[in-house]
């Protein structure tokens, strides 16, 4: 059994089920390798992440921050906003670019209006019903 309770660590992490996640996710990392900060005294890594939590040698608050760094699979990069002058630059940048681009290839596209668009669904034929389905 586990000299660490759960009393010893509520102290800690009000929320028992987020103790529980944080506990998981420290002793994942002591599997991966990484140092632990108690003595490990034969126990296995769940109970000295347990441990690990309770003599406050890992604030509670970094390990949750650690577990949500490593379950975001997309992470927004905050980029400070252009200013307008620097905006008007970037567009009238791109539509010079653009007018250059036209002179060198001409590039058109099919348009189809409303009407043809209906004609053409109109015109489709629906698929023969067999008895293999």
């Amino acid at each position: 059994m586990a000299r660490v309770t759960v009393e010893d660590c509520i102290d800690k992490v009000d929320n028992r089920f987020e103790l529980v996640l944080l506990a998981g996710h420290r002793a994942r990392q002591i599997s991966q390798g990484a140092p632990i900060t108690v003595p490990r005294d034969n126990d296995k890594n769940p109970v000295v992440a347990l441990r690990e939590i309770a003599d406050e040698t890992l604030s509670p608050d970094d390990l949750k921050e650690d577990l949500i760094h490593s379950l975001q699979k997309h992470v927004e990069v905050d980029e400070p906003e252009a200013d307008g002058e620097a905006i008007a630059d970037q567009t009238s940048g791109a539509v010079a670019a653009s007018d250059a681009d036209d002179t060198e290839e001409n590039i058109t596209f099919d348009r189809m209006t409303e009407e043809d668009l209906l004609a053409g669904i109109e015109g489709l034929v629906p698929p023969e019903k067999s008895d293999d389905y």
